[in-house]
């Protein structure tokens, strides 16, 4: 399996293959619009202008699932996004990352990439993963780790 088995939904409501991203650097992030770690939008969103035309896309996926910090409907989250960091890396809808309704894309990315001390739950919002131009899980970041701090690791697979 590889990242290009999974599909997602757009914020739309577009269906969003994610072999549509076959070949490219994928970053994906658990957004929340409530949370402390909510400006990471804005360094999100300079990796995507920064490195997108050599090949690096951005991925949020906005969960509600941390202290309920996204309880927003997809037109609110897009909003939002927009119109306070000028977002413009593709979103994807509202998803479970941990139990019973994990999408299935968070399943296959934690499972790939365990966090301290071999867990898989995500702990937070904003957990990154980065895929590499495969298709493969290569990296797993805490919520703590500022966008800017990855720098190294995207253009290593650039």
């Amino acid at each position: 399996m590889s990242l290009y088995d999974f599909s997602a939904e757009t914020l739309d409501g577009q269906p969003a293959p994610l072999s549509d991203y076959r070949d490219r650097v994928v970053l994906i992030v658990n957004t929340a619009s409530k949370c402390g770690f909510t400006p990471q939008y804005a360094g999100l969103e300079d990796l995507y202008r920064k490195y997108r035309d050599r090949g690096l896309v951005v991925l949020g996926f906005p969960c509600n699932q941390f202290g309920a910090q996204e309880p927003g409907e997809a037109a609110e989250i897009a909003n939002f996004c927009s119109l306070t960091y000028e977002v413009d890396f593709p979103m994807m809808r509202k998803i479970d990352v941990n139990g019973p309704r994990t999408h299935p894309l968070y399943a296959y990315l934690k499972a790939e990439k365990k966090g301290l001390l071999g867990t898989q739950a995500i702990k937070w919002n904003f957990t990154k993963f980065l895929v590499d131009r495969a298709g493969e899980v290569v990296g797993r970041f805490p919520p703590t780790a500022e966008p800017k701090a990855l720098e190294g690791a995207i253009e290593a697979l650039l």
